[in-house]
């Protein structure tokens, strides 16, 4: 344990910086802790602001408080952390000779140097700004700062605002479109990559979300760049220019990505790694033994690639408060790394990832097969039943599994947070088939949904089955290709949606072994049904009798892409 009257200096409020004190007072009763903070506000859960404009979350005071209920204000870190807090102090300048840190009072802009023997940075992250024209207008908000979240409000309050344009299709961009949404707003989200949420999900999974959001009524444009931002006559905007036309916005929401704030580090010559934020080692130390960092401005280690990347998440800043307390009271706590675990939910549905996508996968030399399953959260006789759509990364010769996606109205999330925990354990798809998870009708199917995956897997690598993904059908119907879609459903089924095409022939599942003289053998024949499971079964039934050139479509009509026949 450190000695008595450690002085203990923590540069930022929000996250990583309280975290830090608390854990760090709990440790060390008779440190002396201070957090300076150049705002106003402290120890708020920026990741509800969506939520508040939205509604849901009806006081902006809630991201505030204690799940008691008690607010987080400096009073209350005082009386029951003895955390000495300073808002509107800005950090200038860190003396690692003297140890002191020059600071600035915003309020009457006098100077002061405050002594150290620890320091923490938790300065965060900053936006990513577009430089356009016209990004200063009125009502063209970020949504990073309580403070947004609150204009943002105000504006929708107005009754003013009946179209919105969100810049930028990651996970902010489709909370605050979902938040938008809910307040009666048509949005259009725009986007220059060719996809939604490419940090999160690999393209064939964005496609099968963009087209579940456009039923939702939400309007998306990628592969598109804004270009500039118009005003009208009271200075407010009224129109967004892209390269492919221009839109009508009463409003507008940059966000576009945010990025580590390390100018302080910098200037202090503190290491920064290859991708710009804060270098630190497994104890969240910087490359001052004296400087600690956490939260959104340090680099973390990928535990599946062994990379350093950068994932800002409130979840990491507060982990690494902990860690960076531990090792204050000399406790010797490593931050091993993460696996990139996301979670967003918009319009209804739930979104999540874990380890690698695809691409990046093959990019760092693993042979790799994927999977996609569509299934129910629970027994499909139960009334509260939803779909969700799952994608595994596995690697081909082992059958370790190296990354999950998922997304549905379903219990998605769940079945994440199982995947991830196998995959930090070196899991592989026979361990995901064999887990022991909870079954009963109001949680999961029999064989529940992330062993179903697994088990589409594992009959992948026994070479049971070949699959081929929505995306791959779409081009070669595009391109003309001599196939033949078999369609196995039920007639109900078949007439109410299919997939349009002149190339399909209707065998129901219950006739297809009396009818095998209809199908030909020169010409490949993809079997598609509802979700998946009867397409395995009817592969299986083909290769028994003989036919060679077969495939089943990957998840079925469920995670069609394009437009359905009716």
């Amino acid at each position: 344990m450190r000695g008595e009257n450690t002085r203990i200096l923590i540069i930022g409020g929000v996250a990583a910086g309280p975290k830090t004190a608390a854990r760090a007072r709990r440790l060390l009763p008779d440190a002396e802790i201070t957090i300076i903070e150049k705002g106003q506000l402290i120890s708020y859960g920026g990741c509800g602001m969506p939520f508040f404009v939205g509604g849901l979350i009806p006081n902006l005071e809630e991201l505030m408080t204690t799940p008691s209920g008690v607010v987080r204000t400096v009073n209350f870190f005082d009386k029951a952390k003895a955390v000495k807090i300073r808002t509107g102090i800005l950090a200038e300048a860190i003396d690692r000779e003297s140890k002191e840190v020059r600071v600035r009072r915003l309020e009457d802009d006098s100077q002061e140097t405050i002594p150290y023997d620890y320091l923490v940075l938790a300065t965060g992250s900053d936006p990513v700004t577009l430089a356009i024209q016209g990004a200063d207008l009125q009502r063209v908000f970020r949504l990073n700062h309580p403070e947004d979240a609150i204009k943002i409000k105000a504006a929708l309050k107005t009754k003013q605002i009946k179209k919105a344009v969100v810049i930028g299709g990651g996970l902010i961009g489709l909370e605050a479109a979902d938040g938008l949404a809910n307040n009666r707003v048509k949005v259009t989200v725009v986007d220059i990559a060719d996809q939604l949420l490419p940090s999160i999900l690999d393209p064939d999974m964005a496609a099968i979300l963009r087209k579940k959001l456009e039923g939702r009524g939400l309007n998306v444009m990628t592969g598109t760049r804004v270009t500039a931002l118009l005003g009208g006559d009271e200075g407010n905007i009224s129109r967004v220019v892209t390269d492919k036309g221009e839109l009508e916005a009463d409003l507008a929401i940059i966000a576009v990505g945010v990025r580590p704030r390390v100018d302080l580090a910098m200037a202090a010559g503190l290491r920064l790694g290859a991708g710009g934020a804060i270098a630190v080692n497994e104890f969240l130390q910087t490359s001052d033994p004296s400087i600690y960092a956490g939260g959104d401005c340090v680099e973390n280690t990928h535990l599946v690639s062994g990379q350093k990347v950068y994932a800002p998440q409130a979840s990491y800043a507060n982990k690494h408060g902990r860690v960076i307390a531990d090792n204050l009271a000399g406790r010797k706590t490593t931050f091993p790394g993460i696996l990139g675990t996301t979670g967003l939910q918009a319009f209804e549905h739930n979104i999540g990832r874990t380890g690698l996508g695809e691409k990046e996968a093959k990019a760092l030399g693993f042979e790799v097969i994927t999977t996609m399953t569509a299934a129910t959260d629970c027994a499909h006789y139960y009334p509260t039943k939803a779909g969700v759509i799952t994608r595994l990364v596995v690697e081909k010769n082992s059958g370790r599994l190296l990354g999950a996606q998922l997304l549905g109205p379903g219990d998605a999330i769940k079945r994440v947070d199982v995947l991830a925990t196998v995959i930090k354990f070196g899991g592989t798809v026979e361990d995901v088939a064999n887990l022991d998870t909870v079954y009963a009708p109001p949680f999961a199917t029999a064989i529940d949904l992330s062993a179903t995956a697994a088990n589409t897997a594992r009959n992948k690598l026994a070479g049971l089955v070949a699959g081929i993904t929505s995306a791959q059908l779409k081009e070669k119907l595009a391109a003309g290709e001599d196939l033949l879609l078999v369609d196995v459903r039920l007639p109900e089924e078949f007439n109410t949606r299919r997939i349009p095409s002149d190339k399909t022939i209707h065998i129901p599942m219950g006739q297809l072994r009396g009818r095998l003289k209809d199908l030909p053998k020169d010409k490949l024949l993809v079997i598609i049904c509802e979700l998946g499971t009867r397409g395995y079964e009817a592969y299986r039934a083909l290769e028994g009798a003989g036919f060679t050139n077969i495939k089943y479509l990957e998840g079925g009509v469920e995670v069609w892409p394009g437009e359905l026949e009716e």
